[in-house]
């Protein structure tokens, strides 16, 4: 496995970890860097520290693209990889927004349910196509 995608799928670990215990992330984050088992790559930690920089404006948008559902009848996964995508589609540039996409459908396939996937890159789509100005 890549090294960037491990630390997305570490990234979700933490953020659906604090989500379903009611955790702060940057405190549970800290502990998961010094417990250091399994390690937290730098990537998942940027992810993390992003999600929480700019949670609001994060839930805002996949509140909108979600067709309907509000962000707490998501599965609490889903809900973590969407938060972790959107944040790396709209404020990380070094990634390319195919591979944020892709690597949070994979994500889905593994941890979530069977409709997670489609639904996940038809939301990450949306904000997308809503969010970045086309060239």
């Amino acid at each position: 496995m890549a090294a960037r995608t491990k630390a997305r799928k570490r990234a979700v670990d933490v953020l659906y970890e604090a989500d379903v215990r009611g955790r702060e992330r940057r405190e549970l984050l800290r502990e998961r860097v010094a417990d250091g088992n399994p390690p937290v790559p730098d990537h998942a930690v940027r992810l993390v520290e992003g999600v929480e920089e700019h949670g609001a404006r994060i839930d805002e948008l996949i509140e909108t693209h979600t067709s309907g559902w509000s962000l707490d009848r998501l599965p609490d996964v889903d809900r973590a990889i969407l938060r972790m995508a959107t944040y790396e589609l709209l404020w990380v540039d070094d990634v390319p927004d195919a591979v944020v996409i892709d690597e949070a459908v994979e994500l889905a396939k593994a941890l979530s349910t069977d409709e997670s996937p489609k639904y996940v890159n038809g939301v990450l789509g949306a904000i997308l196509a809503a969010e970045v100005p086309t060239a």
